[in-house]
């Protein structure tokens, strides 16, 4: 595995998965993570590119009991839903 690559595991710690994390991966295109807390936006979105091979158009992040959470909206051409079947989520 190269550097790149492990390093972008070391930012995207796990999907998150709830209730509201499913609705919005149904209507908005969106997944949640849960990331490293030091991580910036830019390395979120570089991150997922690189990991899941799909381009990502926003990030958003909020900080909660479960640590710092990644909220990352997919370009159109993109599906949350083949990508969250694709890791598991389902």
């Amino acid at each position: 595995m190269s550097v790149s690559k492990r390093h972008n595991y070391q930012i995207i710690l796990h999907p998150f998965v709830a209730e509201k994390s499913l609705s919005l991966m149904d209507k908005e295109n969106k997944l949640q993570f849960i990331v490293k807390r030091d991580a910036t936006k830019a390395e979120i979105k570089r991150s997922i590119e690189e990991i899941f091979d799909v381009k990502v158009e926003s990030v958003n992040t909020m900080i909660t009991k479960h640590g710092k959470k990644a909220t990352v909206k997919l370009k159109p051409e993109y599906s949350a839903e083949e990508l969250g079947m694709r890791i598991g989520i389902f």
